[in-house]
């Protein structure tokens, strides 16, 4: 079984917390029984997150060997320049080494859902929206790169993994796939 889910804002990549029993888990969206995530998403990330209850299909989605892209929009503090740009589509280098070189591309703001919280809004400080395609899933991965260069994430949305697509799910919604 194959599970696609709009993960929200704010809910952990996992279906308990023994750390935090009041903050919100995949508990709470009435997933089917015996499928786990298929990586993560960080908290304060949203998007599409995959659930299985198989163990070679998870490794599959998950390894970076097998380079299975992953699609982000992602909201940036500043006005990219063509340098910054550049330096996401050859890698950059973070604390942990350097990345694979990312599709980079700038995009108008995308159709999405309001956020809560909203995203911060400083009437000084220009923002941009980008699209980042990565094949690597560290810690974090795109809001330490676009940080390394100068932007700031304010709001990472993940729309894609391989040919897996987020479509038209809402936040907390999931959809079997096949």
């Amino acid at each position: 079984m194959l599970i696609a889910f709009n993960k929200p804002y704010d809910v952990l990549c996992q279906f308990t917390d023994r750390s935090d029993p009041l903050r919100r888990t995949l508990a709470g969206f009435g997933l089917p029984a015996d499928v786990y995530p298929a990586g993560r998403l960080d908290h304060d990330s949203e998007g599409l997150l995959l659930l299985t209850d198989d163990g070679g299909l998870a490794h599959r989605i998950t390894d970076p060997r097998h380079k299975l892209e992953k699609t982000y929009r992602v909201q940036v503090e500043g006005d990219p320049t063509a340098e910054q740009l550049d330096a996401l589509r050859r890698g950059v280098t973070l604390n942990d080494g350097p990345t694979r070189p990312a599709r980079v591309q700038r995009i108008d703001a995308p159709a999405l859902w309001p956020r809560d919280p909203p995203v911060r809004f400083r009437k000084t400080v220009p923002d941009a929206w980008l699209e980042i395609a990565i094949c690597e899933g560290r810690n974090r991965q795109v809001r330490r790169m676009t940080a390394a260069v100068g932007l700031p994430t304010l709001r990472l949305v993940r729309v894609a993994i391989g040919d897996w697509t987020l479509g038209d799910l809402m936040p907390g919604q999931w959809r079997t796939l096949r």
